[in-house]
C-alpha cells in the first residue's frame, strides 16, 4: 500500500466521520406570564438600567466600595480562576480533534552474544542503531464522540463565565445592602442621639421641678430611667454599625475599613417601569449558568452513546533509520508505516447502555434544575416588585406618624411644664416619637434593600424592550 493510498483512505475515513450521536440541545418550554403582574411604583421612572446599576443611587462612596470589592474580593478571584480552568479544559478538548504528532529520536549501541549461535552474515556483534521519526495515533471522530465532548466543554466554559457573573452580582448586592445598613444605622444613631439629648434635658427639668417642690421625685426617677434606656439603645446601634462595617470590610477585602458617618437623609432608589416583561429573566446569570449546565449534560449523552460503537483510529509514522549516524538521512534510510484500527465492545452485558441511560437521566435532571431556576427567578422578581411598591406606599404613613409624634411630644412637654399633666405623658410621647423616627429609617432601609433585591433578581437592572 503506497503512501498516497494511505492518505486517501484516512481522508475518506475522516470524511465519513460526519455523524454525531445523541440529541441536539433544545431549551425546555417553560410556561410563564408574558409580564409581571405586580405593578411597580413610580410611573415616571427610567425605562432602562445599565449594568453598573449601583451608580443610580448617586453615592460616590458606594461606587468606590463596589469597585474595590469587584477587584479584590476573594470570591471574585476564585471565579476568575474557575474560568481559566474551564478555558484550559476547552482548549484541551479542541486539541483532541486534531492529530497529535510525536517525535522519536533514538541513538543506541548494543552487543550480541557470540556464545548463543553464529550471527548472520554481515552482522557484527557490536553495532549501532540511529532512528529519527515522526508518528501519530489519531482517533477518527466517526460517531461524533469528540465533538460532543467539545460541545460539553464549551458549555461548561460558558457556564463558568456566567458563574463569575453570578458571583459578581451576589457580591455587588451584598456590598450595597451592607452599605445601606450602615447608612440606616447612621440615621438611627442620629435619631437616638437627639432623643437622648431630649431625655437629658427632661432629667434636668424634672430635677429642677422636684427641687422647687413642683413635682415629686417619681418624675425624676422616671426621667432618669428613660434617659438610661435611650443611652443603651444608642450604644446597641453603635455596636451594630461596627459589625456592619466589619462585614463591609470583608466584602471589599479591606479588614481595616472605616466608613465615615452619614446623615439622616438616605438615598432615594430608582424605580422600575410598570409591565416589565418576563423575558428579562434570560439576562440573569444564574439562569444562563443553569442552561449552560443543561447543554453540557445533554452533550454527554452523545459521548455515552458513541462509546457503544467501535473506535476508529489512524496510526502513522515516517522517518529514517540507519546503523551509521552519517547515513541516517541518506537515500534508502527512510522508513514509514500507516495503519487503521477498529476497536469496540463485543459483549459488555449492557454496561455501555447503562452509562447512556445515566447520561440521559443526568440531562433530565439538569433540564429540571434549569426550569426550577427560571421559576424561582420569576418568583424573586415578583416578590421584589411587591416589596418595593408596598414599602414606597408605606413611607408616607411613616412620615405622618413622625409628624404627629413630634406634635404630641411638644404638647405633652408644654402641659407638663405648665403643671397640667404628669411626667408620664412626656415619657410616652418621647418613646412614641423615638419609635416612629426609627421605624421611618427602617422602612427606608427596607425600601432600599428591596430595590437592590429587585435589581439583583432582574440580573443587574432592566432594559426597555
Amino acid at each position: 500500500m503506497s503512501m498516497r493510498h494511505a492518505v486517501l483512505v484516512s481522508a475518506l475515513a475522516f470524511a465519513l466521520g460526519g455523524c454525531t450521536m445523541g440529541p441536539d440541545y433544545q431549551r425546555p418550554d417553560i410556561e410563564l406570564p408574558a409580564s409581571y403582574p405586580e405593578a411597580a411604583a413610580g410611573s415616571g421612572a427610567a425605562a432602562s438600567v445599565q449594568a453598573d446599576w449601583w451608580t443610580l443611587y448617586r453615592d460616590p462612596m458606594l461606587d468606590q466600595f463596589v469597585k474595590t470589592g469587584l477587584e479584590r474580593n476573594t470570591d471574585m478571584r476564585l471565579a476568575v480562576a474557575r474560568i481559566e480552568e474551564a478555558r484550559a479544559v476547552l482548549r484541551e478538548t479542541d486539541a483532541t480533534l486534531l492529530p497529535e504528532i510525536d517525535a522519536d529520536i533514538t541513538a543506541g549501541r548494543s552487543r550480541s552474544s557470540t556464545r548463543t549461535g553464529t550471527l548472520p552474515a554481515g552482522v557484527r556483534a557490536i553495532r549501532s542503531n540511529f532512528l529519527a521519526s515522526l508518528g501519530t495515533s489519531f482517533e477518527l471522530d466517526f460517531w461524533g464522540r469528540l465533538r460532543r465532548l467539545q460541545e460539553s466543554a464549551r458549555a461548561q466554559y460558558i457556564g463558568s463565565r456566567y458563574g463569575h457573573d453570578v458571583v459578581a452580582l451576589t457580591l455587588t448586592s451584598g456590598i450595597v445592602q451592607t452599605y445601606f445598613s450602615i447608612r440606616a444605622l447612621d440615621a438611627q444613631i442620629i435619631v437616638s442621639t437627639e432623643t437622648l439629648r431630649t431625655a437629658v434635658d427632661s432629667v434636668d427639668i424634672a430635677r429642677q421641678r422636684a427641687q422647687a417642690g413642683l413635682a415629686s421625685d417619681l418624675d425624676l426617677y422616671q426621667a432618669e430611667g428613660s434617659r438610661a434606656q435611650f443611652a443603651s439603645q444608642l450604644k446597641d446601634l453603635q455596636r451594630l454599625r461596627a459589625v456592619a462595617v466589619h462585614q463591609l470590610g470583608v466584602l471589599t477585602a479591606n479588614p481595616a475599613l472605616e466608613v465615615a458617618a452619614g446623615d439622616l437623609q438616605l438615598p432615594t432608589p430608582p424605580l422600575p417601569p410598570a409591565g416589565l416583561p418576563s423575558t428579562l429573566l434570560e439576562r440573569r446569570p444564574d439562569v444562563r449558568q443553569a442552561e449552560a449546565a443543561s447543554v453540557a449534560a445533554n452533550a454527554l449523552i452523545g459521548v455515552a452513546r458513541a462509546a457503544q460503537f467501535p473506535t476508529v483510529s489512524l496510526t502513522a509514522a515516517a522517518g529514517s533509520q540507519s546503523a551509521e549516524l552519517s547515513n541516517l538521512f541518506s537515500s534508502g534510510a527512510g522508513i514509514w508505516s500507516v495503519g487503521l484500527g477498529v476497536a469496540g465492545p463485543v459483549l459488555d452485558w449492557g454496561r455501555y447502555a447503562a452509562r447512556t441511560e445515566q447520561a440521559e437521566a443526568r440531562a433530565r435532571q439538569s433540564a429540571l434544575a434549569y426550569e426550577q431556576v427560571v421559576r424561582n427567578a420569576f418568583r424573586e422578581v415578583s416578590d421584589a416588585l411587591s416589596n418595593v411598591r408596598i414599602a414606597a406606599d408605606a413611607e408616607t404613613d411613616y412620615r405622618t406618624r413622625v409628624e404627629q409624634a413630634q406634635n404630641a411630644l411638644r404638647l405633652a412637654t408644654q402641659r407638663y411644664e405648665s403643671g397640667y399633666s404628669a411626667y408620664l405623658e412626656v415619657l410616652d410621647a418621647q418613646r412614641t416619637l423615638n419609635s416612629a423616627q426609627l421605624a421611618l429609617a427602617l422602612n427606608r432601609r427596607a425600601f432600599l434593600g428591596y430595590t437592590v433585591d429587585l435589581m439583583s433578581a432582574l440580573g443587574g437592572g432592566w432594559k426597555d424592550y
